[in-house]
């Protein structure tokens, strides 16, 4: 694993080298084994690498024969081997076994149309000296990033990470509003927007083609394109035939990710997911595999699950505990994300990831099982709530649920079944905006509380459930299960899971590798009849069901919990010191929130009759990037305009 960075120009101009080195080393932690950099007129690449595959040759920047065509790269080709032979029948000579040098030959052989070739993890620049093109591309999952922006001359920079970012000087570092309202909606900030109006991501399985011969007077510019999209087919098939190519499938997938120059282990945290690819890695391998898991007192110690794996598998298990004062670690969510990030179960993530690397540098995880096979309980809910919907008329839904579930109490610490309103509700929605208020944080009208008239005036209509929407009718045709899982896998999956655990791993010098993301069993898996992976309310049902000789049952039908501790009664015992952070100079000076509202809202949890812990956490987070953003600014980064009143 590794990170990249880079400065291209319109023209021919000498490359700022100080300022691509800088920017590089920014990136250190996600490459300590060396740097690497390349530059020519117009152009500048820089690397980090964690050196994993070829440790002696697979150095970058790397170049093709006559050193035409260079590459930097961050993630891993898993099916480089299997597209060797095409290459070299072609006519390519390899100098190393790196899959690095697989982009080159694919590259210069087939063009953009090597993307959707590769099986893998990766974000790329490349750039071909010939054709004066520089090609930017990220994996078809979006499980490594990749963060560009246009500069005041017109010319681009790009790098793995926002921090590698904050060295250029001309640079939009303006808070964009849109994306402050998609945080507070969905717990995380969508690509293609980033916390800053002057920085894009670039979208999983899209690309970015710069061809100097085409610039214009503005400079560079080029439009994402998409390589890669899931299939609409259902596949015809039998429960007992997708159990057996359902082991087929992990297992390809399990050895692909097991081949290493470095040692290995997995991540096993007692659920389903995690389980089974321990279960089939373990049996690959001569050696025992290494296991880690983190714990946490009470209830949801997740620690007994796990060791009940460890020892029907004989890993050497690796296992720890944790206690996590969520006010304090709000403040290095920054640190670690570069802008907002609210998945407060990267706190413990990068504990895990911490351990695991006392004693490997690649660690297999279980991420993806849920959003591929139909594991969340909202989709479970979905397809309830699209099942009543056919049954009762829209007319009677708009005018007889809406009013009930207005007038409904809100009972936040009452048993979940009295908590109807939120159901009332989302059933009188229509399918899409049903789905978006089960996924949605923090609801519009407590948003448009919290934030101030003047960010709300720059919102201009901004809707964050625009995207979903769209992709819920991209798929109109499909069954409700697919729908809720179409929209996950292209927001929620390379928005939030992806994100967390690239940064939590990157952040200890730890490759992360995900078998049940592999590209096929996601076609495979997402291809599944709604049947095979939803039955009898329980998600997952082909995976439990293919799996059952190989996981204890105490883990297989357990119900599901997260990975985290929870927040409402550590918010209510800190409740001052909460309120002190809220009403601290970051969140004052920014005006982008109003005081009342955020007093009103801490008081209200502490007094236990209301839970807004979700809302407290998402708030804490963002006064730490404005804490951090001002520490930047302090240490002569680039200040921050917030515009939070213009």
């Amino acid at each position: 694993m590794c990170g990249l960075a880079g400065i291209f120009h319109a023209a021919k101009s000498e490359v700022d080298t100080g300022l691509l080195r800088r920017m590089t080393t920014a990136l250190s932690h996600r490459g300590p084994d060396g740097d690497g950099f390349h530059t020519e007129p117009g152009i500048g690449l820089g690397h980090r690498r964690l050196a994993v595959i070829d440790i002696a040759g697979g150095h970058q920047p790397m170049f093709n024969e006559d050193g035409a065509v260079v590459v930097v790269f961050n993630g891993e080709i898993y099916n480089h081997a299997d597209l060797r032979p095409e290459l070299e029948a072609a006519g390519h000579v390899f100098q190393s076994r790196s899959d690095t040098e697989i982009i080159l030959h694919a590259w210069e052989e087939w063009g953009v149309a090597c993307l959707p070739r590769f099986s893998g993890m990766f974000a790329i620049a490349l750039w071909d000296r010939r054709r004066g093109q520089l090609l930017l591309a990220r994996d078809h999952l979006g499980k490594k990033p990749l963060y560009y922006g246009y500069r005041g001359d017109g010319g681009l920079v790009f790098a793995s990470e926002l921090a590698a970012l904050a060295f250029v000087p001309d640079l939009s570092r303006r808070i964009d509003a849109a994306a402050v309202d998609d945080f507070f909606a969905l717990g995380y900030i969508p690509d293609p927007a980033s916390i800053f109006e002057g920085i894009r991501k670039l979208p999983a399985a899209h690309y970015l083609l710069l061809d100097r011969a085409k610039t214009g007077r503005a400079g560079l510019a080029a439009t994402p394109r998409r390589y890669w999209s899931l299939g609409r087919e259902t596949l015809a098939i039998g429960a007992r035939e997708a159990e057996a190519a359902l082991l087929g499938h992990l297992d390809r997938a399990v050895a692909t990710r097991l081949v290493a120059d470095v040692p290995l282990g997995a991540f096993l945290s007692g659920g389903v997911d995690s389980s089974a690819v321990v279960a089939r890695a373990a049996g690959m391998r001569r050696a025992p595999l290494d296991t880690f898991t983190i714990g946490f007192p009470g209830a949801d110690d997740e620690r007994p699950y796990a060791a009940l794996m460890a020892t029907r598998y004989h890993t050497r298990h690796h296992s720890d505990a944790t206690e996590i004062d969520y006010i304090a670690a709000a403040r290095d969510q920054a640190r670690m994300f570069g802008e907002p990030f609210g998945d407060h179960s990267s706190v413990p993530t990068r504990d895990v990831c911490a351990l695991a690397r006392r004693h490997v540098t690649v660690a297999l995880s279980g991420d993806g099982g849920d959003e591929v096979l139909g594991g969340y309980r909202r989709y479970r809910f979905h397809v309830l709530a699209e099942a009543v919907r056919r049954l009762l008329p829209a007319s009677l839904r708009r005018h007889a649920l809406a009013p009930l579930a207005r007038a409904y109490p809100k009972l936040d610490r009452a048993p979940r079944w009295l908590r109807a309103k939120h159901t009332l509700t989302e059933i009188s929605l229509e399918s899409a905006l049903g789905y978006y208020r089960t996924v949605t944080k923090v609801h519009e009208a407590r948003r448009r509380d919290l934030l101030s008239p003047g960010l709300r005036a720059r919102l201009d209509g901004h809707d964050p459930g625009a995207r979903i929407l769209a992709l819920m009718a991209e798929r109109e045709d499909a069954s409700p299960l697919a729908q809720a899982q179409y929209v996950d896998i292209n927001t929620y999956l390379p928005g939030d899971i992806l994100v967390k655990v690239d940064r939590a791993s990157m952040a200890v010098s730890l490759e992360a590798r995900a078998p049940l993301l592999d590209r096929a069993f996601v076609e495979w898996g997402f291809a599944l009849p709604q049947a095979l992976k939803l039955r009898r309310g329980s998600g997952k049902d082909v995976l439990k069901r293919a799996l059952a000789a190989h996981i204890p049952g105490e883990i297989l039908h357990r119900r599901k919990q997260g990975f985290a501790m929870p927040l409402a009664a550590q918010f209510r015992v800190g409740a001052a010191r909460l309120h002190a952070r809220l009403m601290g100079e970051a969140m004052l000076d920014s005006g982008l929130f109003q005081p009342e509202a955020l007093t009103r809202l801490v008081r209200e949890h502490e007094s236990g009759r209301f839970d807004h812990s979700t809302a407290l956490w998402l708030l804490l987070v963002f006064e730490g990037f404005l804490a951090h953003e001002a520490g930047l600014a302090d240490s002569a980064a680039p200040s921050l305009a917030a515009g939070g009143e213009g």
